[in-house]
C-alpha cells in the first residue's frame, strides 16, 4: 500500500483557467457548430453590453473567414466605448473577472468567463493569440495580441503596437483563429444566433459576412437604446449565511445594525427591532427540551407571534438585550454563528417584495418591432408581465412575443432568451420549453401547433437567471418562473385567438359572397324574362345589393373584433 506522503506528491493546485481549459465543454465548447456559435456569442454579447452601458446604438459587424478545413477566423467589430489599454489583459485574459460579475445587476454575462473563454478556446485549438484592436476615441489605437497564461489565470500581451487615430475611431475589433469548428446555416449556427439576437435587440444594427462572402444585414428597427440596468441591493429572503458573513467583513458601516439597514433592501430601523426579537425567540426556543413544545413554538413564530413566544419564557428580556448588543458591534466582528442566526430569523420574518426598478425588459413595443421587422408575420403581439420574485428574494420578469402567418413557414418555432441573449441549445430541459408545451393551444384556435405558422418568443430577465449549467443555454425549472411564463403565453394566445376568430369569420363571408355572385347571371336572366326588365340592369342591381350587404357585414365584424 502506498504511503500518504507518496500519494500527495501529485497534489497540485489548479487555476481557474486550467480547469476550464480541461473542461471547455462546460462553457459550451462542445461540437463543431456549437463551438463556433459560442465564440461569436461571447464576442457579440460583450459588444452589446458595452454599447448599451455607454448609451451608444450598437453597430456590430461579424465576419467568418474560412482558412482551411474546419479552420476559421472570427472577426467581431463594434462601435462601443473601447477598452483602456491597461484593462485589455483583464478583459480578454482573466477568467471570473469583469465589471458585472460581483454586482447584483441584470446583465447578459454574469460570471466573467465569456470572452476570456473564447480567447482560451482559440488558443487551445489553433495555438494563436487573439488580435485586439481598440480605441476609446483618442489620438491612438492599440493593437495587441493576447494569450492566457492558464497556470496563473492571467492574460499576457505577446505583441503590442500603437497607431495614430486621425479620424477619432472608437470601438473594439477582435480576431480569433479557431480550429475544429464548422460554419453551417443551421438553427444552431451563427446565422440563426445573430437573427435571434436582432429580434431581441431591435436597437442594434448587425451585419454578418459569411465564409462565401455573402453579406447579411439585420437592420436596426428602433432608435431607442435601452437604459442600462441598475444595481439592486440583495433582499433578506434571497441571501445565504455566507453572503451575510462575507459582506459584513467588507462593509464600511460601523455597526451590524447600520450594515443590515444600509446594504440590504427592505430592512429599516423598525425591521431591526423586529429582527432582534426573532433572533432572541429562536435562541430561547432552542433551550426548550420538549420537542413537541419546541415544534409548536416554531409554528407560532412562523405565524408572526414573536412577542407571545418571547413572553412564554422567563427572563426573555435579558436575551433580547444580548441580541440588541450584538447589533451595535462592528460588522467585521460578526461571527459565522451570528450570521447564521440572522439568516435563520429572516426566514420567519415578513418582508416587502424586493424592488424591481433595476430590471430592464425589452418592452412590448420593441418586441413587436423586432418580430415584425425580421419575420414579416401577418399578426404579432407581445406581453410583458409585471416583475415577480423567485426563491423568496430574487426578482425576475417574463416577456412573451407571439407572431403568426405572413412569411413564417409552417411549424411551431420557440425562440428562447435569457436577459435578451438567445438560447440555442439544451432546449428540452429549459423551463421555457416546458411552459410552452404545457399550454392547450387548441383552446386558442391553434388546432395543430406543430404545423401552424407560429413563432413564440420568451425572454426571462433577472439579476440572477437560474441556468442549469455553466454553458448558460437552459433555464432551470423554477415553479414561479414557469407560472409567469404560462400566464404570459396564455395572455398572448388569447389575442391570437381573437385575431383568428375574426379572420375565420371574414373568410366565411367571402365564401358566401362568391356563392351569391355565382347565381346572379342565372337569376337576372330568369327575372328579365318574367318582368321584361333589361337583363344587365337586373344583374347590376343584384351585384350592387350583394356588395353593399357584405360591406355592412364586414363593418360589423370589424366592430366585434375591436371590442373582443
Amino acid at each position: 500500500m502506498a504511503e500518504a506522503s507518496q500519494l500527495f506528491k501529485e497534489f497540485k493546485i489548479q487555476s481557474v483557467s486550467e480547469f476550464f481549459r480541461r473542461n471547455a465543454a462546460m462553457l459550451g465548447y462542445t461540437g463543431k457548430i456549437r463551438s463556433l456559435t459560442t465564440v461569436v456569442h461571447e464576442a457579440v454579447t460583450n459588444s452589446l453590453d458595452a454599447c448599451e452601458e455607454a448609451g451608444i446604438p450598437p453597430y456590430i459587424r461579424v465576419e467568418i473567414e474560412e482558412l482551411g478545413r474546419e479552420h476559421y477566423k472570427v472577426i467581431v467589430e463594434d462601435n462601443g466605448p473601447g477598452i483602456p489599454e491597461k484593462y485589455i489583459t483583464h478583459v480578454f485574459g482573466k477568467m471570473l473577472a469583469g465589471t458585472k460579475a460581483h454586482r447584483n445587476i441584470q446583465s447578459r454575462g454574469q460570471q466573467g468567463i465569456g470572452i476570456s473563454g473564447a480567447v482560451m478556446f482559440a488558443q487551445i485549438t489553433s495555438g494563436k493569440a487573439t488580435r485586439v484592436i481598440t480605441s476609446t476615441g483618442g489620438d491612438k489605437t492599440i493593437e495587441a495580441w493576447v494569450k492566457i497564461d492558464v497556470d496563473k489565470n492571467e492574460g499576457k500581451i505577446v505583441k503590442k503596437e500603437k497607431h495614430p487615430n486621425p479620424k477619432g475611431w472608437r470601438g473594439t475589433r477582435i480576431e480569433l483563429e479557431v480550429k475544429n469548428v464548422k460554419y453551417i446555416r443551421s438553427k444552431q449556427g451563427v446565422y440563426w444566433y445573430l437573427k435571434l439576437t436582432a429580434i431581441a435587440n431591435p436597437h442594434a444594427h448587425i451585419e454578418l459576412i459569411e465564409p462565401d462572402g455573402k453579406l447579411i444585414v439585420f437592420p436596426r428597427s428602433s432608435e431607442e437604446v435601452p437604459k442600462p440596468p441598475v444595481e439592486m441591493k440583495p433582499h433578506p429572503r434571497g441571501v445565504l449565511t455566507d453572503d451575510v458573513y462575507r459582506m459584513a467583513k467588507k462593509t464600511r458601516r460601523n455597526t451590524v445594525k447600520r450594515f443590515l439597514v444600509g446594504e440590504f433592501s427592505r430592512i429599516s430601523d423598525k425591521k431591526i427591532d423586529e429582527l432582534i426579537e426573532y433572533i432572541a425567540a429562536l435562541r430561547l426556543i432552542k433551550t426548550e427540551e420538549d420537542k413537541n413544545v419546541q415544534e409548536q413554538l416554531y409554528e407560532r413564530l412562523m405565524k408572526g407571534e414573536v412577542k407571545a413566544v418571547l413572553r412564554s419564557f422567563r427572563g426573555y428580556t435579558k436575551v433580547v438585550k444580548q441580541v440588541a448588543k450584538m447589533m451595535e458591534k462592528p460588522p467585521e466582528k460578526l461571527t459565522w454563528h451570528e450570521a447564521e442566526e440572522i439568516v435563520e430569523a429572516f426566514k420567519y420574518m415578513k418582508f416587502l417584495a424586493p424592488p424591481t426598478h433595476g430590471l430592464r425588459p425589452i418592452g412590448e413595443e420593441n418586441i413587436e418591432k423586432g418580430l415584425r421587422g425580421i419575420l414579416k408575420p401577418e399578426f404579432v403581439t407581445a406581453v410583458t408581465r409585471p416583475p415577480k420574485v423567485y426563491s423568496g428574494g430574487i426578482p425576475f420578469q417574463v416577456e412573451v412575443g407571439l407572431a403568426y402567418g405572413g412569411e413564417i413557414p409552417a411549424g411551431f418555432e420557440l425562440l428562447r432568451y435569457a436577459n435578451r441573449v438567445p438560447l440555442l441549445f439544451d432546449a428540452g430541459s429549459c423551463v421555457t420549453t416546458l411552459a410552452a408545451r404545457s399550454i392547450d393551444w387548441k383552446r386558442y384556435k391553434v388546432d395543430d401547433l406543430d404545423r401552424a405558422p407560429v413563432v413564440l418568443m420568451i425572454n426571462v430577465i433577472s439579476v440572477h437567471v437560474p441556468y442549469t449549467g455553466t454553458g448558460k443555454q437552459s433555464i432551470a425549472n423554477v415553479e414561479e418562473i414557469q407560472n409567469e411564463i404560462r400566464l404570459a403565453i396564455m395572455d398572448a394566445a388569447r389575442r391570437l385567438q381573437t385575431y383568428l376568430s375574426g379572420k375565420h369569420r371574414k373568410l366565411y363571408q367571402v365564401k358566401r359572397k362568391k356563392t351569391f355572385e355565382k347565381y346572379v347571371p342565372e337569376i337576372a336572366r330568369a327575372l328579365s324574362v318574367l318582368t321584361g326588365e333589361e337583363e344587365d340592369a337586373v344583374k347590376s342591381y343584384f351585384l350592387t345589393f350583394i356588395e353593399s350587404h357584405f360591406k355592412a357585414k364586414e363593418g360589423e365584424l370589424s366592430e366585434v373584433s375591436e371590442n373582443a
